[in-house]
């Protein structure tokens, strides 16, 4: 059993949107899924290629937690709470990350 990720990927399909979304993804959707998911972690990011692009990431102890969450109640209310919010403002795709390797830095540097 090793790491595994869900990430969601968010489109904003107006720039003028991008404040509210990050203002409204920090203070209520990050931490709402992180404690509905119950991961071990969460973060989110901004592209730096594409300014439309935000990610999110969560992070369990294996595929099959990853993969329990996106088929769960939970989800199914998250989601619903996104698209009263965002409807079709935003586009949205997920995907679970089986992570391989993982390799300290200091690990690197030897």
């Amino acid at each position: 059993m090793g790491t595994a990720l869900l990430m969601v990927r968010a489109e904003l399909a107006e720039a003028a949107d991008r404040s509210a979304f990050d203002r409204w993804y920090e203070t209520e959707h990050l931490p709402d899924a992180l404690k509905v998911f119950q991961a071990d972690r969460a973060w989110r990011c901004w592209s730096a290629v594409d300014s439309s692009i935000h990610y999110a990431f969560y992070q369990f102890a294996g595929v099959e937690k990853a993969q329990s969450v996106l088929r769960s109640a939970g989800m199914r209310t998250l989601i619903a709470e996104f698209d009263r919010a965002w409807g079709t403002r935003v586009r949205r795709t997920r995907d679970i990350l089986d992570v391989v390797q993982s390799v300290p830095a200091q690990a690197a540097r030897s």
